[in-house]
């Protein structure tokens, strides 16, 4: 495990003391602090003015009421949360996340991840996180619309497009998006475009939105593969989850000459030795609205289904894979499997979905690992072009977006790459990610001063 230097762990005392119960704020603090040392070693002055506990405390917390009713007119309440965490680069800037597992610690680690993600973009944008424990699962449209409006009723009054921008993240797609920005709209009767992203086409979305966060992964991949001398072309590839990030990751790698073996969502996973046909899978997943155990009786051939109770989609063998569902998915037994399986890439497209001691496992095994706040960071830069476009009462076509998109992945991958080897640890893209979004942060909070 990386060593945690000793001037920094008064730090993670003080942020475990302050935070009890939040496990995965807690762990990705300590991973972004572990890869510190050598930065503070060589520039001491981000040791002054507790710059880097100032780094590791929100600016701004915010939990509030959300009271809705149901079709069956009985009132429901469930909590709202917006965490803005550091504003040194620019407003604000990062998704909202409804599901039941959602709490202030999940909010608080994936605000703290967003501001190291939003930074090694390069685009002028801070990093927040908000969300609910709200599920739409299962919900009618009139009342997911309904919880939206009385969520944005709270909300609205802390948000703006030089303040803070939300966009949409796991159960928070177009739909959602479109009924918070009519409440905000209705609320200050402003049409202020640029205040959410991840909006429709048709009111000041734009174009290769939906598919930035799967396609930036697959960029990263790209680059970080050819680097040492391969590419995606002939490669297996499994894929965890099968929401936006992982439809569109799939696509893109097969594009780009890949076979999808294997794909999951929450009830287990599909095996197709002979590629999975990824547009029945995205009938399945988005007309459909049906389990990937659906694909295994429709798609003919040696396919087949494999429930959670009967094993994991990291048991089968697989050249690259792609944990794209949520945090903390893949563990040190999954990380073991893959590793004796012969894997050679690991391209978090999710936040955190990989645990301290399968990162552990990888390293050891000198086997590549791009990092979430790296390889998913094409989602929220695309977001920050929507921004500059609404800003501008422009839009651009689905080609420029995409090239702007192609080339910044290909940045943060450069920039990574080069702080690894800067710092004595080449090829540890990782630590090259949390010093790359440490060193612009830092710097911009010291010249902001004191605040």
């Amino acid at each position: 495990m990386p060593h945690l230097d000793e001037k920094l762990q008064p730090t993670l005392h003080d942020v475990l003391q302050r935070n009890p119960g939040e496990g995965e704020f807690h762990q990705a603090v300590r991973e972004v602090l572990e890869s510190l040392g050598p930065v503070v070693t060589k520039h001491p002055r981000y040791l002054d003015d507790a710059l880097i506990e100032r780094l590791c405390e929100p600016e701004r917390q915010i939990i509030f009421r959300v009271p809705w009713v149901d079709d069956q007119g009985q009132v429901r309440i469930n909590r709202g949360f917006r965490v803005q965490f550091n504003s040194a680069l620019g407003p604000y800037k990062g998704g909202t996340r409804f599901h039941p597992s959602v709490n202030i610690g999940i909010v608080k680690f994936l605000a703290f991840q967003q501001v190291f993600k939003n930074a090694l973009t390069g685009m002028p944008i801070g990093g927040g996180k908000g969300g609910s424990d709200f599920e739409p699962k299962g919900r009618s449209d009139g009342e997911i619309m309904r919880f939206c409006q009385s969520f944005m009723t709270e909300l609205w009054r802390h948000i703006g497009e030089y303040t803070d921008v939300p966009a949409g993240d796991v159960g928070v797609g177009q739909r959602e998006i479109g009924y918070m920005f009519g409440q905000f709209k209705r609320l200050t009767n402003r049409y202020e475009a640029g205040v959410l992203t991840g909006k429709g086409l048709s009111y000041g979305g734009s174009l290769a939105r939906s598919e930035a966060t799967g396609y930036g992964a697959v960029y990263f991949a790209q680059r970080m593969l050819q680097k040492y001398g391969q590419g995606l072309e002939g490669m297996r590839i499994s894929v965890s989850g099968t929401g936006n990030v992982a439809l569109h990751a799939m696509r893109k790698a097969v594009e780009l000459g890949a076979t999808i073996t294997a794909c999951s969502d929450s009830s287990g996973y599909v095996y197709d030795p002979e590629g999975i046909d990824v547009d029945l899978i995205w009938d399945i997943k988005e007309n459909r609205k049906d389990r990937v155990s659906a694909y295994a009786e429709l798609r003919s051939g040696q396919a087949r289904f494999v429930a959670n109770d009967a094993g994991s989609i990291w048991d089968v063998p697989c050249d690259c894979a792609l944990p794209c569902a949520t945090q903390n998915e893949l563990d040190l037994h999954n990380a073991r499997r893959l590793v004796e399986n012969g894997v050679v890439a690991i391209v978090e497209g999710a936040n955190m979905p990989c645990t301290p001691d399968a990162v552990g496992i990888f390293r050891n095994a000198g086997t590549l690992f791009a990092p979430g706040k790296a390889a998913n960071a094409g989602g929220v830069a695309t977001s920050a072009l929507e921004m500059q476009q609404n800003a501008s009462r422009d839009r651009w076509s689905f080609e420029k977006t995409n090239q702007r998109l192609e080339a910044i992945m290909v940045d943060i991958h450069d920039r990574c790459d080069e702080l690894a080897a800067e710092y004595g640890t080449p090829g540890n893209y990782a630590l090259g990610a949390n010093v790359g979004g440490f060193v612009r942060v830092a710097e911009a909070m010291q010249a902001l001063g004191v605040a």
